[in-house]
């Protein structure tokens, strides 16, 4: 068992990403879930989680707690350790400098050589206390109030190695997505090594340029020839010739959403950005049939999508064959709010050992 170390503020998203690199994921408090089991190097690509620990023991929000919980545990390492404790959002009313130095005299009393500067092993504290998210589609994400310390062996962190930021791209357009967030779509896309992802309005690229940078396959296609080149600009920047010393295969083309040049189940996954309440620049198209033709062209070319958007469009989603998994709302600014829906195909909705759909919802 594991405890993730969840980022961001918004925990059942946060949750729902984790799901896609650990198995039955389960929200515990602000901050801090519980999983099965992992897989490393996908977590190392999330966006919204800091790192994964194996599980030592859990105990309520309480530094004495913690040290009884602790000094009664078994501790299979060798070697020299080193205690980080941390107040998960300031939400517990605990001292993380009582909590390493006590948790660290236990660790000494059991015969362990302390080094706070390169340790062996490191032992993290983490201290959560308040309400849980509340949200139909995480397990564990029912409101209720939680207290709890979570102590484990740091056994993977996340890499954060996203793309600069937008403002520091080749070619950048206002509005552009943060880099964390494209991460985290992509992965809910089911974006890795060995998949291809595609977004069938790309603008800048940030979408499937992260995909790119967990190792996947990259598509991308946009009605504006200036969007086409800027993109293609971006994706030689960061990810490199396609398909060359390790790089992934990229391609980026004009053209329509609603009509794609690409055969049934052509890529893995798709997730894009619609239009934010504005005319689209695609001839013909007012924006909600351009929506609903995307979504359409997207069930007809891949089993699962990410639709990211200013309004909830779950109703064009169900009309085009899709099952939505989960739907999520995410505040940007005062003026925007992100609702996001991850999506599976009907047809696709029972199939087992997918890695991209959490195991608890399998």
């Amino acid at each position: 068992m594991y405890w993730l170390e969840l980022a961001g503020e918004t925990d059942a998203f946060a949750a729902r990403e984790a799901a896609t690199a650990a198995t039955g994921v389960d929200l515990l408090a602000p901050g801090v879930a519980r999983t099965g089991g992992i897989d490393p190097a996908r977590v190392r690509r999330l966006a919204y989680t800091r790192a994964a620990h194996e599980a030592v023991v859990r105990t309520d929000a309480d530094v004495d707690a913690a040290v009884v919980a602790l000094r009664a545990s078994s501790l299979d390492r060798s070697g020299s350790v080193a205690v980080r404790a941390r107040n998960v959002r300031g939400t517990a009313d605990v001292s993380t400098e009582a909590a390493e130095r006590e948790l660290g005299g236990v660790l000494v009393d059991r015969g362990f050589d302390v080094d706070l500067d390169d340790p062996d092993h490191v032992l993290r504290a983490l201290f959560a206390a308040g309400p849980r998210a509340d949200h139909d589609a995480v397990a564990g994400a029912d409101g209720g109030d939680a207290d709890l310390c979570a102590l484990g062996w740091v056994a993977v962190e996340a890499a954060r190695d996203f793309a600069p930021n937008p403002t520091d791209r080749p070619f950048f357009q206002p509005g552009s997505m943060a880099p964390a967030d494209a991460r985290a779509y992509a992965n809910l896309a089911g974006a890795a090594p060995g998949r291809t992802l595609l977004d069938p309005m790309c603008g800048t690229g940030g979408l499937p340029l992260e995909a790119g940078l967990v190792g996947g396959d990259a598509v991308a296609c946009d009605a504006q020839p200036k969007m086409v080149r800027g993109a293609r600009e971006n994706f030689r920047e960061y990810l490199g010739p396609p398909g060359t010393d390790g790089s992934p295969e990229w391609h980026v083309a004009r053209g329509d959403a609603t009509a794609l040049p690409f055969p049934d189940d052509a890529v893995d996954g798709v997730a894009f950005d619609a239009p934010y309440g504005r005319q689209s620049k695609v001839a013909r198209h007012e924006l909600a049939d351009l929506v609903a033709g995307a979504l359409a062209e997207a069930a007809r070319v891949a089993p699962r999508a990410v639709l990211v958007a200013d309004r909830d469009w779950r109703g064009p989603a169900r009309d085009a064959g899709w099952t939505v998994d989960a739907a999520f709302e995410r505040r940007v600014h005062r003026s925007l709010t992100r609702h996001v829906l991850v999506l599976r195909r009907e047809e696709a909705a029972g199939r087992t050992g997918d890695p991209s759909v959490p195991a608890d919802r399998e």
